[in-house]
């Protein structure tokens, strides 16, 4: 057994918040360096090289590469040999987030769903609790942007549907949010389990190093079919004409009821955020 003091994930989670939203990281910066070599567009070439000494100066002047800085979403893989002492976990990386929030400059975007009042500190956050083998913490932070998060879906297809009603579907999704989601895109992809369960699928897919390979043969043939659909709709950069309107792919497939086929769609700007660190 190993003891953790909660105190020290509140740090961890202070520092990912600030340099999530300050550096971008290099998978998806190559990314952006190879969508400049495909791209045919002269606009979205021009787009791609924007984004890409927009990330420069976020990182060389420490400052957020986007005024949205997000939804603090938060990723947690507790080890079962791990003791938490000193308070709540979950009151931890909310502490975490305020401090990060407040001395990282970044807004702060949360608010009540009814009366619109800005919590003022940009919690509480999102946590997605996960037991593991082991005597680590894991802790991922992934600020979600309102404007991807807006073009985002979850639908009860037919199982009759199958893979080419999916991907039908993803496809669809993609042409009909267009430019909103300030792309390039990554697109998270969650089939199977149920209406919740697609969805977490669909937004820990993003989280997958981009350009790296499905393990999953059958699905990894689907990422690359999906990629180049979507990028013959030519939308582009910005949904301003082009290419490279996403940058990957990533789907992730849970089992599902007999009776049902869920599906989520969680698109992802090209400010595609996401840092980690384990205790």
């Amino acid at each position: 057994m190993r003891t953790i003091n909660v105190s020290e994930i509140a740090s961890a989670v202070k520092k990912l918040c600030i340099d999530a939203n300050y550096y971008l990281e290099e998978d998806v910066i190559n990314a952006l360096k190879k969508g400049i070599e495909k791209e045919e567009s002269p606009v979205g070439r021009a787009i791609l090289k924007e984004l890409l000494e927009n990330a420069e100066i976020a990182k060389n002047e420490q400052v957020p590469m986007c005024q949205d800085t997000g939804f603090a979403v938060v990723f947690v893989d507790i080890g079962q040999e791990v003791h938490l002492e000193g308070g709540s976990i979950s009151d931890a990386i909310n502490e975490g987030v305020r401090q990060g929030y407040s001395e990282g400059y970044l807004r702060k975007s949360i608010c009540d769903p009814f009366t619109r009042t800005n919590t003022k500190d940009n919690t509480p956050a999102i946590i997605h609790y996960n037991i593991v083998p082991g005597d680590k913490t894991s802790i991922t932070i992934a600020p979600k942007g309102g404007g991807s998060e807006n073009m985002s879906r979850v639908v009860m297809l037919k199982p009759s549907d199958g893979k080419e009603g999916i991907m039908n579907y993803v496809v669809q999704r993609c042409r009909e949010a267009g430019g909103n989601p300030c792309p390039p895109v990554v697109v998270g992809v969650g089939i199977g389990g149920t209406f919740e369960t697609a969805a977490l699928l669909a937004k820990k897919a993003l989280l997958r190093t981009l350009g790296s390979k499905n393990p999953d043969a059958e699905l990894a043939e689907m990422e690359e079919a999906l990629l180049k659909r979507i990028n013959a709709i030519g939308s582009g950069p910005m949904g301003l004409g082009g290419r490279i309107y996403a940058l990957g792919v990533h789907i992730i497939k849970h089992p599902c009821h007999i009776a049902s086929l869920p599906l989520a769609v969680n698109i992802n700007c090209h400010a595609h955020r996401h840092k980690s660190i384990e205790i």
